[in-house]
């Protein structure tokens, strides 16, 4: 490490919160002992890797414009060694878990934004010249692609770093006003600092931007867990550089005043636009909405199944206590392997050898813990006064014992640092950093994502639970499944933590993502996100009506972006400046050459 001191807020927009700095020297400390990876290695080819049909002399013709623009100062080039980093000092050049070769998904550099009218100069400037653009809010969309753009050479759009403000904290209305650059740690610290009784919704890890995390319809985990869902108005840069504002805010308020129902309510009068600018490439969102949650009482609480078998049964006797809102939050589910690996240990700790953990090993292991030896563990939290809180959790224990050797306990069941005292913190609304301790468990650790939705049905979710399962094992991962209810369906989150200095471990990781596409999709269940290289695989699924849904996706794509030149290629739209010139990334060379795109 070059620099031994973690930034803070205090210090950069993408800093840790002041209390949880020692949390997160700790953290890199465990991560940086398990790595063997050099801080960074020579780059093997040009820099910097130029974006397709331009030349050296247009593009530097090109920064040198755009240096003139915005400020030499707020125009970096990608020219410079490749640093992954850890998640608090993330590099914003590529993806930091590069499941590529580290050069592969490269930009030619960044532009830094203060304003959305430099938002507005960018655009502009990239349909002069040709040149694609990537937008990003801060880059830590880890297991998904990081900062890294999608078509190679694109120029990053960092709009944290300058525009990072909460413009707005309305306590009368529960909301606020956010720029990109605002993390869930920020807000947290904004919303304490202004003294209203107001949660946050955080998602596990803190550090991720709140606008871009509803983007990318990401989940946390308090009642309003539903991110986007809890979002409400937007100021959008479009492709063609014009600004436009969603919902109420695109009724002028008086006196060229923003609208005052602009956070109150989400439409306005005709179509509902707000939805297009999510997983897409139609716009760069530099203002939005969000809805704050009232504080209130809580109690959280963990229950223990003894037998892998009893999956099934876990989840028909959860739908309906979440349909029914007697569980409040987004909960969890988690298997004994996610359990183990969040203790921070290694692998080997626990298991040295090649192949996933035998079920007797993790037995063994789990039995030492103080959870003891079980299957799966529940997390949920319950909301309201102590009456409420406790009459929900006698019913909730009540459910759950017709599962013999079910056990409830709350926190202070419960020693200090176990995960259950992390997991009360998220859902009452405040981000910590404990889920960075699963990715100790392989050396020089980085994780993909495989995020299928099922619906809460014990048969749906044992089917792909199986599926997943089986997969890993046939190409040497352990499983990790966690899964999020939402009421009636479940996000499954299968968890593939490899080796990024492993070209096998990689190879092996693209090969099982692959297989669990294509196979969940055979069986009905499609991803909601993915990770850059499997997008083009993951959109070409959803195709009913022969590619119905992604021709009108394109077909709007075209109108809003004729040159192709916002994000090409992000979540598989493209645009018809770039679509079918080989830069799709589909499963094999063969069904690329073949182009396609439906039956994968």
């Amino acid at each position: 490490m070059t620099d031994n001191r973690i930034p803070t807020l205090g210090d950069k927009h993408s800093g840790i919160s002041e209390r949880l700095l020692e949390d997160a020297k700790a953290a890199r400390s465990r991560l940086y002992s398990n790595r063997t990876l050099p801080e960074s290695r020579p780059r093997q080819q040009e820099v910097p890797v130029l974006p397709p049909d331009v030349d050296r002399a247009t593009f530097n013709q090109a920064i040198g414009d755009l240096k003139r623009l915005l400020g030499d100062e707020n125009i970096e080039v990608n020219d410079k060694p490749l640093v992954d980093g850890w998640y608090m000092e993330h590099p914003n050049t590529h993806d930091a878990f590069h499941i590529l070769e580290q050069e592969e998904l490269v930009s030619c550099g960044t532009a830094y934004p203060a304003s959305t009218e430099e938002v507005q100069t960018i655009v502009k400037w990239a349909n002069r010249y040709l040149i694609p653009v990537y937008p990003i809010s801060m880059g830590r969309n880890v297991g998904y692609g990081g900062a890294a753009p999608r078509l190679r050479g694109s120029l990053l759009i960092d709009l944290g770093k300058r525009m990072n403000k909460v413009l707005k904290i309305d306590g009368h209305n529960a909301s606020c006003l956010v720029e990109p650059g605002v993390s869930y740690f920020a807000l947290y610290e904004a919303v304490q600092k202004s003294g209203h009784p107001l949660w946050i919704d955080t998602p596990d890890l803190g550090g991720g931007s709140v606008i871009g995390n509803a983007l990318d319809r990401g989940v946390g985990y308090t009642p309003y867990g539903d991110h986007f869902a809890c979002h409400c108005g937007m100021e959008v840069v479009l492709p063609n550089g014009e600004v436009l504002r969603t919902g109420m805010g695109s009724l002028p308020g008086a006196n060229g005043e923003d609208n005052p129902c602009w956070q109150a309510f989400q439409h306005s009068y005709g179509p509902s636009i707000d939805g297009l600018f999510t997983q897409s490439n139609f716009g760069i969102v530099t203002k939005m909405g969000v809805w704050l949650m009232p504080a209130t009482g809580h109690q959280s609480f963990m229950v223990t199944f003894p037998r892998e078998d009893d999956f099934e049964q876990i989840i028909e006797i959860i739908r309906p206590l979440a349909l029914n809102r007697v569980i409040g939050n987004v909960p969890q589910i988690r298997s004994v392997v996610q359990e183990l690996a969040i203790t921070g240990k290694p692998r080997t700790a626990f298991y040295d050898t090649k192949g996933p953990i035998p079920r007797d090993v993790i037995r063994q292991h789990a039995s030492k813990m103080p959870f003891g030896d079980v299957a799966w563990f529940f997390y949920g939290t319950v909301y309201g006064d102590d009456e409420t809180c406790q009459r929900s959790i006698k019913l909730i224990k009540d459910s759950f014992v017709k599962i013999p050797g079910a056990q409830l306990k709350l926190p202070q069941d419960l020693p200090p640092g176990h995960y259950l005292h992390d997991r009360a913190k998220v859902c009452s609304g405040t981000p910590v950093l404990r889920d960075l301790d699963w990715l100790n468990w392989v050396p020089n650790a980085a994780h993909l994502f495989f995020s299928p939705i099922v619906p809460t049905k014990g048969r749906d979710a044992r089917l792909v639970h199986e599926l997943v399962t089986g997969l890993h094992n046939k190409w040497g991962f352990d499983s990790f499944p966690t899964w999020c209810v939402l009421g009636r369906e479940l996000h499954y989150i299968a968890n593939i933590v490899y080796d990024r200095a492993d070209p096998d471990a990689k190879r092996r990781a693209i090969g099982l993502m692959r297989e669990m596409i294509a196979k969940a999709a055979d069986e009905g269940y499609g991803e909601y996100r993915t990770h850059l290289i499997f997008q083009d695989q993951v959109a070409a699924t959803y195709g009913w009506n022969n590619q119905a849904l992604n021709t009108f996706v394109e077909c709007i794509k075209d109108a809003l972006d004729p040159n192709s030149i916002m994000a090409p290629g992000r979540n598989g739209i493209w645009g018809r400046r770039y679509k079918n010139r080989g830069f799709e990334m589909w499963p094999s060379s063969e069904k690329a050459a073949k182009r396609i795109p439906a039956k994968i």
